[in-house]
């Protein structure tokens, strides 16, 4: 049964609403954060408000793409949508960190149903000579949605109130809801199989041992205490039945079979680990505008701005050169760009002007934007429609591992620097000196205004050199999984998009 155009476009209006809402969820939370942690306090707890949203999300990436191969799109995505506005409602009313990171966690569900199955629908209901244009357009809303993001957060966190950055989503998740209800009507035939659901199971529970271990680790337990010890052991155990299971099972929620193709498996190692390198931008910029520069909600928003401007602009002329260049080709450059914005980044100081910053945070996005469109259509390449759903929910899955991985690593890491730089600024001094309001183990004092101007201008300046130094040594540390993304691309094989030779698999499918 063909659809029409009118109707295609109306599907894809609310596909791309639902990546909107997704992907500015991660941006805009970013941008309110410092207000947030100010209001709530709770510094060593920021980052699970992220972490928590990104882990729910990649855990039902794997498992919605399975499902929606199996027994459809529209259900899930449908359900995917209800779940995340439920969990933006409940965001808005949390009253701690840890009421809000639950809540974000009930929105990474909905989202992990939205964005593994955005793709898919797309790819079912866009001709193969239309798709490179439209994967560029799904890039650009991602790009977009960054822009939106600073720009809405700041102004409502400065202006009304943090709240509204999640009830936001509560209109645009109606409107999409509509559209896709009402306009879709799925063409293709799903064989109905047996749900695996002991590697559901195995891998989210391998998932949430990982970010456990992680988090409380040297935090709230000892690196060597048997609570973290045991977490990391169930994370290896997990991941090990998790591998036997799938391997056999008829059908796995991640395939391991699809991971024979070259062009699929390093368009999956180019998305974790460039998505974990992105994300010390992403999330220590506005940190860095705020709590060392001493700016607004609304400055760190701006500052992110460039970046995501720079992003949409390759994220759309990658979807338009896929029919022209190989997918190699494309990343290759834009890849090494984005090694460079990072290691200008690592050059940072408290005295560094806002232009400065602006530039290297084009260089940034100029060199991310055409991961955010080519993979999502190199990773699906090689495979017949009943196997997109599952292709296209395992890159993101992985791209949100490599996130996740990305926010907590390098939040423990950015922690731990900057407890060792204060103590070691404040080593000898009298008691007096130290601002009683002054936690090391939880400055968030630092981005709170008012108690800001109330502490003495010189012991100021020493805590913001140490928290100046933590974000930058930060900012180097990312180099090292953006150039493993780099050597990932050279490994890359040389296939381009090519719509003639896929034409045949499209009208089969309608």
């Amino acid at each position: 049964m063909a659809i029409s155009q009118n109707k295609i476009g109306l599907i894809v209006a609310g596909l791309l609403l639902s990546i909107l809402m997704a992907s500015m969820d991660n941006t805009i939370v970013a941008t309110a954060m410092g207000t947030i942690v100010g209001e709530m306090g709770g510094l060593d707890k920021f980052i699970w408000v992220t972490s928590a949203y990104m882990v729910a999300e990649m855990a039902g990436m794997p498992i919605f793409g399975k499902l929606s191969d199996m027994y459809g799109r529209k259900r899930f995505f449908v359900f995917g949508i209800v779940v995340f506005m439920l969990g933006s409602a409940l965001c808005g009313m949390a009253e701690s960190i840890v009421q809000l990171s639950i809540y974000r966690a009930i929105q990474g569900i909905g989202a992990g149903a939205m964005v593994s199955i955005a793709f898919t629908i797309m790819f079912d209901v866009v001709a193969p000579k239309d798709r490179g244009k439209m994967t560029g357009m799904f890039g650009a809303v991602f790009g977009l949605s960054s822009i939106l993001a600073p720009l809405l957060g700041g102004y409502i966190t400065d202006q009304l109130h943090w709240a509204w950055i999640f009830y936001i989503n509560l209109p645009l998740g109606l409107l999409a809801f509509v559209l896709i209800l009402f306009f879709y009507k799925e063409s293709i035939e799903h064989s109905r199989q047996k749900i695996d659901i002991l590697g559901a199971v195995l891998l989210v529970g391998a998932v949430v041992c990982l970010m456990l271990g992680l988090e409380l680790g040297g935090k709230e337990y000892a690196w060597s205490s048997p609570q973290i010890v045991s977490l990391f052991a169930g994370f290896v155990i997990l991941t090990a039945l998790l591998v036997y299971v799938e391997r056999r099972a008829v059908e796995p929620i991640i395939s391991f079979r699809m991971f024979r193709s070259r062009l699929y498996t390093t368009s999956n190692l180019i998305g974790m680990l460039s998505g974990a390198a992105f994300m010390t931008a992403s999330v220590y910029i506005p940190i860095f505008i705020q709590g060392v520069l001493g700016g607004s909600a609304t400055n760190s928003g701006f500052v992110l701005l460039p970046m995501m401007v720079a992003s949409v602009v390759t994220a759309t002329v990658g979807g338009f050169l896929m029919t022209k260049l190989s997918y190699r080709m494309i990343l290759i450059p834009t890849l090494a760009l984005f090694i460079v914005g990072l290691a200008l980044l690592a050059t940072l100081t408290k005295e560094s002007p806002g232009y400065l910053i602006t530039i290297y945070m084009i260089v940034i996005g100029l060199g991310i934007g055409s991961s955010f469109s080519v993979l999502s259509n190199a990773a699906v390449h090689s495979f017949p429609a009943t196997q997109r759903g599952a292709a296209s929910s395992t890159l993101n899955f992985n791209r949100s591992l490599g996130m996740t991985l990305g926010i907590t690593i390098f939040g423990i890491l950015q922690s731990h620097l900057l407890t060792s730089n204060l103590t070691s600024i404040f080593r000898g001094s009298s008691a007096s000196a130290i601002p009683h309001n002054v936690d090391f183990h939880d400055p968030h004092v630092l981005l709170n205004p008012t108690i800001r101007q109330s502490m003495d201008g010189q012991v100021l300046g020493k805590i913001l050199d140490g928290l100046s130094s933590s974000i930058v040594t930060t900012f180097t540390w990312g180099l090292i999984p953006a150039f493993l993304a780099l050597a990932a691309a050279f490994m890359m094989s040389k296939e381009k998009l090519d719509p003639i030779a896929r034409e045949d698999s499209y009208s089969s499918s309608r």
